[in-house]
């Protein structure tokens, strides 16, 4: 045989016997375990940490927002938005000097809206009322789920805007679906899916927040589109102050008395 055949043979062996080498070590290499997909009841108590834990959360009482609403080049409006534990809301619209008043103590709701032609307070429908007392929530449906009666259950992962984030999708009391995503990172909440009451009609509502900013210890979006299925435009919301805990008396929660002629 000749010194270059041989040659040849020892370097099949050597490669034959590397790659046995490497397979061998593949094979009876211990493997990183993938980091198992938390539950969602897991999910909830770190983003409630990464809005400023319970105590913070639970402290606030009462909570006044203010903000620009832009729904198009020629549609744009003031709103503010005031809450009160247990379950009160006021919402105010001002599109150029003309105010619009969405009331809810829980119990009864009414409003003035002198877009839709309203002048002197009407009431609200019950389903109205209840679906306000649910978003009247300070702390939002997740904190304390448990204790307000709602369900909790894992339904996956989605991307939402570039955000790898976890579905959750709760049960509320009430017996509404609404589905939460969470940031997989920040924990913060990137969205919200439900059907709300608008005009006595179910309508599908998407809600994405984000620019969050801290106020009083607690974490809140200073940003907020919201999308309804079969309408083109979407409302854009930039919310400029937050307070946490301002005087809110009782009347600002009252059926308004109609003026005498």
């Amino acid at each position: 045989m000749s010194a270059r055949r041989v040659r040849i043979r020892g370097a099949l062996s050597l490669g034959a016997a590397a790659i046995f080498s490497i397979t061998l070590a593949a094979a009876v290499a211990p493997q990183t375990p993938a980091k198992p997909t938390p539950t969602a009841d897991q999910i909830v108590a770190r983003y409630v940490a990464a809005r400023g834990g319970l105590e913070k959360i639970r402290s606030i009482q009462t909570l006044r927002e203010k903000g620009r609403l832009t729904a198009g080049a020629d549609r744009q409006a003031l709103v503010t938005r005031e809450l009160k534990r247990p379950s009160r809301s006021r919402f105010e619209i001002t599109v150029q000097g003309v105010t619009g008043v969405f009331v809810s103590d829980g119990q009864r709701g009414w409003r003035m809206s002198p877009f839709d032609g309203d002048t002197e307070p009407t009431a609200l429908p019950a389903e109205v009322v209840s679906e306000a007392a649910e978003q009247a929530d300070i702390e939002g449906p997740l904190v304390d789920w448990k204790a307000k009666g709602h369900q909790i259950e894992m339904a996956g992962r989605e991307t939402i805007d570039g955000h790898d984030a976890y579905k959750i999708k709760l049960t509320l009391k009430s017996g509404a679906v609404r589905y939460e995503y969470i940031d997989t990172k920040t924990m913060y909440r990137v969205r919200t899916d439900s059907t709300r009451q608008v005009h006595g009609q179910p309508l599908q509502i998407k809600m994405t927040f984000g620019d969050y900013k801290k106020t009083s210890g607690t974490i809140f979006p200073h940003q907020i589109d919201i999308a309804a299925a079969g309408r083109p435009q979407t409302m854009h919301v930039v919310v400029d102050t937050v307070e946490v805990n301002p005087p809110l008396a009782e009347d600002r929660f009252a059926m308004a008395v109609p003026a005498q002629p």
